[in-house]
Parts: structure tokens; sequence; C-alpha cells
């Protein structure tokens, strides 16, 4: 899943931001249909809600049960959950955040926890 995210994130062709890139990968590796990737276009570039990082957003949005476990866990390697705390103060780079919330979210979901990352 997280190899996915990164492949698609900021790459052509598809050119996904943050949110995007998670969610994308969570569908394709899945099969399960959460929402439509153009609809987490705005939740990318520190605009999700209470600033909060768009690829932590998607994943939390993508399994909502494990939604604790995984911001838990990310705050607990990344340092923050904000969006603009991570970029502006711990410096803490976007592409980091789209692997680590997909990582997060294939060990958190239990279909997708002995897939290949």
């Amino acid at each position: 899943m997280k190899t996915h995210a990164l492949a698609v994130f900021h790459q052509p062709p598809a050119d996904l931001n943050c949110a995007q890139a998670v969610l994308d990968a969570y569908q394709t590796v899945t099969g399960k249909h959460v929402a439509t990737i153009t609809d987490f276009k705005p939740f990318g570039g520190g605009r999700a809600p209470e600033n909060e990082c768009g690829a932590l957003y998607a994943a939390c949005q993508a399994a909502p049960d494990s939604a604790t476990a995984i911001r838990t866990a990310f705050a607990q390697t990344a340092g923050a959950t904000s969006c603009r705390m991570l970029k502006r103060e711990l410096h803490f780079p976007c592409a980091e955040c789209v692997a680590l919330a997909a990582g997060l979210l294939q060990q958190n979901t239990p279909t997708t926890a002995s897939l290949p990352k």
C-alpha cells in the first residue's frame, strides 16, 4: 500500500496530493470504495479539517474504526498530526507522511495487514 501511495503522490500522470494518494492506494489494494479520488483533492496541502495532515486524514477516513490507533501511531512516529507543525517546525517531508499514513492504514486494516507493503 505504501509503495502504491508513493508511486502516485505528485507523480504523473495522476499527480495526486497526499490525501488522494493514500485513498487511491487503499482503494486499489483492497478493492473497497470509500470515496472518489477527486473528493479528497481539497484535503491536501494542509487543508484537511483542523489542519490535520491530509495523508493521515485520508487513512482515518478509509478506516474509521482504526482512526484513533492510526492517529496515535502517526503522532508517535512523526511527532505531530498537524500539517503545519509537520512541515514548518518538524520538517517532516510530505512523502514521508504519505508513506507513514499508508503503512499505518495497512497495518490497522485487518484485510490488508498481511499484504506486501
